[in-house]
Formats: structure tokens, sequence, C-alpha cells
């Protein structure tokens, strides 16, 4: 069974909560273990706040400028997140010139204290799922960050994939 779901939503502090509990309806609805309900909400939520607050104006004039875009699919045994802004993205980096090949991240996620207030938005979507990109969207600028984890279902999840 595949599930998807895409949400156009404003640059308001009120859209997490929106996207977080239709992600956690679907899940649990469809019988996702309840840990990875959570892993999976904490780590959407991350991503949707970094896109309020740092998803800004582009200076392109286009109408999205103070939008989102949050994709989810549970598609057989993973659930796959995907949080695009039309900010001004992440700051490039350079290739090593020791190791050209090397894969380039736009921006490395800095140990942020535990304790800290800000910035540990993307260590805890790290920590919280599988496997994690981080980059920006071609072409007119924005962020995208999308993440993956594989599904545990409850016993008997009437939606459970086959």
């Amino acid at each position: 069974m595949s599930i998807w779901w895409s949400l156009h939503l404003r640059r308001d502090a009120a859209s997490v909560p929106l996207a977080r509990r239709l992600l956690l309806g679907t899940m649990e609805t469809a019988g996702v273990d309840p840990d990875i309900c959570f892993d999976l909400s904490v780590a959407l939520s991350e991503a949707c706040a970094n896109a309020v607050e740092h998803g800004g104006d582009t200076g392109h004039g286009d109408d999205s400028r103070g939008a989102y875009r949050v994709t989810a699919y549970l598609d057989g045994e993973k659930c796959r997140i995907e949080v695009t802004d039309s900010g001004p993205g992440f700051p490039a980096v350079q290739a090593s010139p020791a190791v050209p090949e090397a894969p380039r991240r736009p921006t490395p996620v800095a140990a942020v204290p535990y304790d800290a207030e800000n910035g540990r938005g993307l260590s805890l979507i790290e920590e919280l799922a599988d496997h994690v990109t981080i980059g920006n969207k071609p072409g007119r600028g924005g962020a995208v960050v999308s993440f993956d984890k594989i599904l545990k279902w409850q016993k008997d999840a009437p939606l459970m994939a086959v």
C-alpha cells in the first residue's frame, strides 16, 4: 500500500503542528509503530520549523516566498518526507582539493550543545531518520530537507505493507 500527500503551507508557526498532526494521523491510521511515528513527527516538526524560520524572502518576487511545501510518502516499508522552501537556501561549500569526488553538502551540521535553544534541528533530523539529504533546490533557490525511515508496523496493522 502506498499513501502520499503534499501540503503547501504559509511560513507561519501555526503550520508546523498542522503538518505534524497530519503525518501522525496518517501513520497511526495505517498502523505504523508508535515509536517510529514519534521519531518521524519530531523530525518533520524540526524541518518545518526551519522552513518557517529560515525559508524567507528570496528577492525573486514570486508568490511562493511566504510558503513552503511538505510532501510525505508511505510506500511499502519506508516513509520519505521532503520539506522545501523558497528562501535563500544553504550556503555553498567548496569541494576539497584533496578529495574532489567526496560528496559535498551545502552546510555542515555542526555539533550543538544538548541544552542549546536553537541550532539543533538538522542534527535531530539526522539522529531520528535513517537517511537524510540536505541541499538546495536547483534554479531559483530554496532549501530541500528530505529524510526517510524504515517503517515498523503494529501487529495486525490495517494498512501494513505486504
